[in-house]
């Protein structure tokens, strides 16, 4: 999956972008948690990662 696929899935579920410095800041409303993604919207997500955001997002 591709950080641009991964975005699309976070909005859909509830989550929004509070920042964008060195990495791309987001908030999901469902766990209350903040976490970062990667600017390189092209670039494949490695699966540990993708597990990770995923779980702070509330999705998985």
């Amino acid at each position: 999956m591709k950080y641009s696929e991964l975005e699309k899935i976070l909005k859909k579920a509830g989550c929004y972008l509070i920042g964008n410095n060195d990495h791309p800041l987001w908030f999901s409303p469902i766990t209350g948690k903040k976490f970062q993604t990667s600017h390189h919207k092209s670039e494949e997500v490695k699966t540990g990662t993708l597990g990770k955001i995923l779980k702070q997002a509330g999705i998985k």
